[in-house]
């Protein structure tokens, strides 16, 4: 259950073809080195163009990870098995007793939890209750009371329940009991044929004999007729008294309404909070379908950590997975600007001035004298010609150039004819729904105290790019009325003659534009830009 230990290689929320494939071959590459630990994960839906790639070269698509704050599931949860709440006070208490806890979980057949039964709800039962019909009133079953009071049945049906009448002592004579003994009574008794005798004419349900004491057959044959259950304890009359109360079920005094449960899939943070404002020592925690599995407390804490985190192709916060803040980051590879991730301890950061992260992990591996396989070939050339745009990009370097063309080489592949090929699937605009082709490589900025959005689609052909230029228009619309952004930008990029149409939204959108791209709009919303194809130009990496 306990998965803390293991590091997540993990690439931005909106990923593309690098930030998935670098973060698969990292991931293999520390594996490698150390012996296994590492993890590759995806934060985001990967696009149509990633997923042929993957595909291609039969690779397993990274899980997906939504938050990397530590969750339940990843601290010592207790394995203690739920209890019916059929069984006795006194098999509560000697199973806390074994299992050292306080608290015990009381589920239904299904495993799903009926409530909880604490140490103070057992000693209550004990010293609280002050009514000898009460363990009728817990409609007591007779196996409880032969097993609590170790006794052994001598005649009778004890598959029933004491449901009616009061438990009595029957230490005077029969005529002395008569204004005492009731229908349907539990009477404790000695070894006297007379007080016997009476105790079934009178029609009580159950006589418990102590000290072993037996019965002879005239007691038993009238028990039977009268359908009186007969049972011997090695106790003494006290001792028999004492420990009744003890045959009680447990579901009489359990806990069963508004019972504070925590999810596997709860956030740690989240629950320290919330135990810090009750006064229970163990909690029951129930997995995805609401089923008990086991306990926590406080002290399931003590050793918690955070989670491991390795970034690759990113290092700006509000690019990075849900719950950064909460994780330790140990590394991040990246080929883009300085952004504002923070580390409370230092990190190993590898950041160059490349076209593609997947460059700088195909040197990684050559530096650690590891043989690249051709699988891992091809994805990192599938990252390289994507994030280059098959060396248009003006980021592109020769480094990217000569890198992309020995993979493609171990991997076996036409670079030219397998880039086509690539493009034209992640150019499939038709089976995209608007949010989606917005969504697939968008990522979010801070500078100079604006909050922009730029996003990126890539084509084949202009007459699809114009198809979807009204409805990523409207999108942006609607996506600037919600707030959290000043500004939005997004590229609409033909591959092939190495030109975008970029839209802009937003108070500065026009200005921003005009000034970055010296190109003029003519409708204060889109501007066709020739020989852009990246969102970074040559001076500026973002």
């Amino acid at each position: 259950m306990k998965k803390i230990d293991e590091v997540i290689v993990t690439g931005h929320k909106s990923p593309d073809t690098d930030s998935i494939c670098s973060a698969i071959a990292y991931a293999e590459l520390k594996n490698i080195l150390n012996g296994g630990g590492y993890k590759a994960m995806r934060a985001g839906d990967i696009n149509k163009e990633t997923e042929y790639v993957l595909n291609r070269f039969e690779m397993q698509c990274p899980d997906f990870i939504e938050d990397v704050r530590t969750r339940v599931c990843d601290i010592e949860i207790k394995k203690i098995d739920g209890i019916s709440g059929d069984i006795s006070v006194k098999e509560a208490y000697l199973k806390m007793k074994k299992e050292e806890t306080v608290t015990l979980a009381v589920t239904n057949d299904e495993g799903y939890l009926d409530g909880i039964i604490s140490i103070g709800d057992i000693a209550a039962s004990d010293m609280d209750v002050y009514d000898n019909t009460i363990v009728s009133k817990a409609n007591t079953s007779f196996k409880n009371i032969l097993d609590t009071l170790d006794g052994k049945l001598i005649t009778g049906d004890i598959n029933g329940h004491f449901s009616r009448g009061k438990v009595f002592v029957g230490a005077n004579t029969p005529d002395m009991m008569d204004d005492y003994l009731s229908e349907g009574d539990l009477v404790i008794l000695g070894n006297r044929f007379e007080s016997q005798y009476f105790a079934i004419e009178k029609g009580v349900k159950c006589i418990v004999l102590g000290t072993s004491s037996t019965v002879s057959p005239i007691i038993k044959r009238r028990a039977d007729e009268k359908k009186c259950i007969i049972m011997s304890s090695p106790y003494d009359t006290f001792t028999i008294a004492r420990l009744i109360n003890q045959s009680m079920p447990v579901k009489y005094f359990m806990s069963s309404g508004d019972i504070l449960t925590f999810s596997i899939d709860d956030f740690t943070n989240d629950v320290k909070e919330t135990m810090a404002k009750n006064r229970h020592r163990y909690f029951p925690v129930i997995d995805e379908s609401g089923k008990y599995i086991g306990q926590i407390s406080r002290r399931s804490f003590l050793n918690t950590g955070k989670k491991k985190i390795i970034l690759v192709d990113h290092n700006e916060r509000n690019q990075a997975v849900n719950g950064i803040e909460f994780a330790e980051i140990t590394e991040i590879i990246d080929h883009h600007r300085l952004g504002n991730i923070e580390t409370i301890n230092p990190v190993f950061f590898r950041n160059q001035p490349l076209g593609c992260t997947a460059t700088i992990v195909c040197e990684m591996y050559d530096e650690n004298n590891i043989k690249i396989e051709p699988k891992i070939a091809g994805i990192l050339c599938s990252a390289i010609i994507s994030d280059t745009l098959m060396f248009r990009s003006p980021t592109c370097t020769p480094k990217d150039k000569s890198t992309a063309l020995r993979l493609a080489e171990i991997a076996k592949i036409d670079i030219q004819a397998y880039a086509e090929e690539m493009f034209t699937a992640g150019s499939d605009l038709a089976s995209k729904s608007t949010e989606e082709i917005f969504y697939s490589d968008f990522k979010k900025f801070n500078a100079a105290k604006t909050s922009f959005g730029v996003g990126q689609i890539t084509s084949m052909n202009n007459n699809d790019l114009e198809s979807i230029k009204p409805d990523i228009s409207k999108f942006m619309d609607n996506l600037l009325a919600e707030g959290g952004f000043d500004m939005l930008l997004f590229m609409l990029t033909n591959i092939v003659d190495e030109s975008t149409i970029l839209v802009f939204k937003g108070a500065r959108g026009k200005e921003v534009v005009q000034v970055a791209t010296d190109a003029v709009s003519n409708d204060n919303e889109t501007v066709f830009v020739p020989g852009m194809v990246s969102r970074r130009s040559e001076g500026a990496h973002v």
